[in-house]
């Protein structure tokens, strides 16, 4: 499968990669599995979707910012390594914040679940965890960390 075809094919594209708001990396790859810092809903350099959800943002908004998410999260992974050494998503973290009342992260966390399953196929599949946490960076509404499987030289020369 060839991701960055699949996405075009979706009239979907890559957006420029964030850079770290600290001392960490984007992306780090122990063995075979990347870990993917937290990405917010930023695209090429432009911050989205700030506020609470149930107060300045919607339920369809912050699905929306998960899909930007779920992008960056693709496009670090295409600029720390190839996206074309691409196996298989494992696993995502999403926080959201939201006032009290509001109450459909499943819902919400949907907006990269689909994305990824959209664009990855069978590969896209993955579980997940959803946290409501008080204040994010920034004020976004949403972020997203992820781990995946990649391919590596080793297992690439074997092959």
């Amino acid at each position: 499968m060839d991701i960055l075809k699949k996405l075009k094919q979706l009239g979907l594209e890559l957006p420029t990669p964030t850079t770290p708001g600290g001392n960490y990396a984007s992306v780090n790859i122990r063995n075979d599995i990347a870990y993917i810092a937290i990405q917010f809903p930023i695209w090429n350099n432009k911050a989205l979707y700030q506020g609470k959800l149930g107060k300045e943002l919607s339920t369809s908004d912050g699905y929306s910012a998960l899909g930007i998410c779920a992008l960056n999260v693709l496009s670090q992974i295409n600029a720390h390594s190839s996206i074309n050494q691409f196996i298989g998503l494992n696993h995502l973290d999403i926080y959201f914040q939201a006032t009290a009342e509001w109450d459909e992260g499943p819902r919400l966390a949907d907006g990269a679940s689909d994305l990824f399953l959209q664009v990855l196929e069978n590969k896209g599949q993955h579980s997940r965890a959803i946290f409501g946490v008080e204040r994010l960076p920034k004020n976004f509404s949403v972020g997203l960390t992820a781990t995946c499987t990649m391919a590596t030289r080793a297992r690439e020369e074997m092959t």
